[in-house]
């Protein structure tokens, strides 16, 4: 009876951060919980951006031009429009609506997210996000490699009342994501609908994050709005989520590396030396092996 009754406490709540608007990119505006002024990272996520929603004309879509990065991985996830990725290892491919892209960085590539020809030509919505996940330091000058999957591939199931939970990494409510992930980390995008709920059971010692980006949900009894990101402490609990109207959010967890993080521009390592010898490799041509 202990067993059961302690797989049902509630994860104590750690409190949250709002997200801040800035520009990144070609030139496209996001709102970011992190990093920021005040909350650098949060173990093992180096950024979280979310891209839009915004409503492009013809000619105005804007996206990522070449540029390299080591030392860590980078998720984008799209909602609404596209995005043409290529980068030097090889990968290429149009992530569209649902779909997902997860780069492992490691070594190093050079690569790009632009919007495709067609909605350059016809513009449209945009909508996505961007997550970097840190690589532990005996992971970090691994090949690169990269993953993606359509809105069809990512695993999901409807909840009680119409809602939505997508899983694209780890395991949420007994649904599995595809995504290979290189240390423990799970992903996942609830839309919930009134009266929906869901039960999410990270590891005791994982960091497990709740972005609210539209509507409002009530998680282990907090309130969360529209732009405010929910931190959890990392011990034993189950996070629950009910929405009393309609909602969307983002779950995010993983196993803490508890390393040292330098990091500067595009590159992720454990020291300043690394940091230097990847801008070195990078100008030498020698970033990409």
């Amino acid at each position: 009876m202990s067993n059961a009754n302690e797989s049902r406490k509630l994860r104590p709540f750690g409190g949250f951060i709002a997200a801040q608007r800035t520009v990144e990119g070609g030139g496209f505006v996001v709102r970011r919980p992190f990093p920021t002024s005040a909350v650098d990272h949060i173990d093992p996520f180096l950024l979280l951006d979310e891209m839009g929603p915004v409503v492009y004309g013809p000619g105005e879509a804007v996206g990522a031009p070449e540029h390299p990065h080591r030392g860590f991985e980078t998720v984008t996830y799209l909602l609404h429009g596209a995005m043409e990725h290529r980068d030097s290892s090889g990968g290429v491919g149009v992530i569209t609506p649902g779909g997902v892209q997860w780069m492992t960085a490691g070594s190093g590539v050079v690569h790009s997210e632009l919007p495709p020809e067609a909605m350059l030509l016809a513009g449209g919505k945009m909508h996505g996000f961007q997550l970097w996940v840190n690589l532990p330091a005996s992971k970090k000058m691994v090949a690169p490699r990269y993953q993606g999957y359509d809105a069809e591939e990512i695993e999901s199931k409807v909840l009680n009342f119409g809602g939505v939970l997508k899983v694209v990494a780890g395991e949420v409510d007994g649904v599995h994501g595809k995504v290979h992930t290189t240390t423990p980390v799970t992903y996942a995008h609830v839309e919930l609908r009134e009266g929906d709920s869901l039960t999410w059971s990270p590891e005791a010692s994982h960091t497990a994050l709740v972005h609210v980006f539209d509507g409002e949900v009530i998680v282990n009894n907090e309130i969360g709005v529209d732009g405010h990101m929910m931190v959890f402490e990392r011990t034993e609990g189950v996070i629950e989520i009910r929405c009393e109207s309609t909602a969307s959010v983002l779950l995010l967890g993983g196993e803490p590396l508890n390393e040292p993080v330098a990091r500067h521009g595009p590159f992720v390592m454990n020291t300043h030396a690394e940091i230097k010898q990847a801008f070195e490799d990078y100008q030498a041509g020698k970033l990409v092996q």
